[in-house]
């Protein structure tokens, strides 16, 4: 292979890279949504919760977010993420920075 066509496979292969990446992050963007609609949480609150479920299930952050955003959908979660999720949600909205909404 010539040192283009190499060059021309390198630079394929970052842009499949890329495009993972910008998918992936769309998705766990959309989850954060989704625990910040359920919790009454900031964004960032959603952002942990989120990464807590992830680390108490040993289960990849993006995969816990492909299960929240189906989930969203289909209105099936495993029980196990389920479980976590709500353990998450609690803990934080215990010190939730949001008030609640007025009449």
């Amino acid at each position: 292979m010539t040192q283009q066509g190499e060059k021309v496979v390198e630079l394929q292969r970052k842009v499949d890279q890329l495009e993972r990446a910008v998918e992936s992050h769309a998705t766990i963007d959309q989850a954060i949504g989704i625990v910040v609609a359920m919790g009454r949480l900031t964004p960032e609150q959603g952002w942990t919760v989120l990464r807590e479920t992830s680390q108490h299930t040993n289960m990849k952050l993006t995969r816990v977010a492909d299960l929240i955003v189906a989930w969203g959908c289909a209105g099936d979660l495993p029980e196990e993420i389920r479980r976590e999720l709500d353990a998450s949600l609690s803990r934080a909205q215990e010190v939730s920075e949001c008030s609640e909404p007025s009449a």
